[in-house]
């Protein structure tokens, strides 16, 4: 058979076929007519005179080059899991020990169908001591993560459970329990059981109330908490609505009449809706900042007038309060206050809760105190009226107060309770007298019979 020029011949079987490229051999493509030939060209080695390696170790006979994989240790390190084989990872589950487990069971399950008695026993022991091997690497890792107190501590207690109760065998004490037990009415026990379960009952019941209670406590407890946090927000915004009006870039509170009652008005609101703690900071508050004092005023421009001391000049005869409470405390508690050095003069307290306030240089002249409680109260330094006591009287709705006589400057203390005042002085002690009345000369310590009643009341 004949083939065209340019057609490849694949060779026959019994034809020795061409020899091959050496090993770094570059081919090259086959000779034409037209390009002229080519042959194959191997580049001769950098070393040993143009010889190749496979030359020098197989005696200069030319080998086919090595087509086998890398070697195992060639293999990258971080080769994924997931391209072996599955069967290593069954080999290492299904090991002989966990073999012989499943061997043991189903020995034990063929036993106990049999009814045979020492195939079952045979499983069982194998199984238990098979599993205990299997166990014991996982129990060695647990004791080795508990410190040396908790491994003594896990040893110790079922020893000295086990070790009591071989010590209650052996001396005979479980026997002797066990004697005792028949011998009890057990009918009797069991109503004593139903008595205690009863009893039980009960008291479950009262806990169930004491919980109850606390609960309430716990919640009263922070709803008066809420309530003063409350209470403190509104004050401090009541201070500071006060503090804008008397601060105002267009000229102080005492020239705006307006603005006057508007702080009145704001004062009565919140002295109606705090309590007694709440009403003495409000007081203590205006007293301090000279609301509450009546001031000498321009008589053109209503302004008050300084007294070259850093502060406003008092006028008590015809002076201006930029806030006047009037009424605003007449029935109000002020119980346990704390009043100490507030101006409280030409205010209504009738009917007023002033036990156990601390009244120290407070300043009451004017002050109605009709009916008033003021025991255990703190009256140094407290003033009810002015001038002398002799010649001093209480307010009055026709006659102008005389602040050189005292005559119309002194509180109004008739039917008050001055039970249990402390470190009240002579002068306070001689006016209250003159003009407490009957009741009121009665609550007042150290009596009043060197002083005449001019109430004649």
């Amino acid at each position: 058979m004949t083939f065209p020029p340019d057609t490849p011949r694949s060779p026959s079987p019994n034809e020795e076929p061409e020899s091959l490229p050496e090993p770094g051999a570059v081919l090259q493509p086959p000779a034409n007519s037209e390009t002229g030939s080519t042959s194959l060209t191997a580049p001769p080695s950098a070393t040993n005179g143009g010889q190749t390696s496979d030359e020098q170790t197989n005696g200069g006979r030319k080998r086919l080059p090595t087509l086998l994989p890398a070697p195992l240790e060639s293999l990258p390190e971080d080769l994924p899991m997931g391209t072996f084989d599955s069967s290593d990872e069954i080999h290492s589950i299904l090991s002989p020990a966990t073999t012989l487990t499943l061997i043991a069971v189903a020995v034990i399950v063929t036993g106990i169908i049999l009814n045979s008695f020492w195939l079952t026993l045979g499983g069982s022991l194998v199984a238990v001591l098979v599993s205990f091997r299997l166990i014991l690497p996982s129990l060695e890792g647990i004791l080795a993560e508990l410190s040396p107190q908790q491994q003594a501590l896990l040893i110790a207690i079922p020893g000295a459970l086990i070790g009591l109760w071989g010590l209650m065998r052996i001396s005979g004490f479980n026997q002797a329990i066990l004697d005792w037990g028949k011998t009890l009415r057990w009918d009797a026990i069991g109503a004593l059981g139903d008595f205690l379960g009863a009893f039980g009952q009960i008291f479950i019941a009262l806990l169930a109330l004491y919980v109850a209670w606390r609960s309430y406590v716990i919640s009263r407890d922070l709803t008066t908490q809420q309530n003063r946090i409350t209470q403190q927000q509104t004050i401090d915004a009541y201070f500071q609505g006060i503090s804008d009006l008397v601060l105002d870039e267009e000229g102080l509170l005492e020239d705006w009449p307006q603005e006057r009652i508007i702080a009145e008005a704001r004062t009565a609101a919140i002295l109606s809706s705090i309590d007694a703690s709440g009403r003495a900071k409000v007081v203590r508050f205006l007293s301090r900042s000279r609301l509450l004092t009546p001031l000498r005023r321009d008589r053109r421009l209503g302004r008050p007038i300084l007294d070259g001391k850093g502060g406003y000049e008092e006028d008590r005869q015809e002076g201006v309060r930029v806030i006047t409470l009037g009424a605003m405390l007449a029935t109000s508690d002020l119980s346990n206050s704390d009043l100490r050095w507030t101006d409280l003069s030409d205010t209504n307290l009738i009917r007023a809760d002033l036990t156990g306030c601390d009244l120290v240089k407070a300043n009451l002249s004017r002050t109605i105190l009709y009916q008033a409680n003021l025991s255990g109260a703190d009256l140094m330094g407290v003033r009810l009226f002015y001038g002398k006591a002799e010649t001093a009287s209480p307010r009055s709705r026709t006659e102008m107060p005389n602040y050189s006589s005292g005559a119309c400057t002194g509180a109004v203390v008739e039917g008050a309770d001055f039970s249990r005042v402390k470190r009240m002085s002579e002068e306070q002690r001689r006016y209250c007298c003159a003009w407490g009345g009957k009741a009121t000369r009665a609550t007042i310590p150290g009596g009043c019979d060197d002083v005449p009643n001019r109430l004649e009341r």
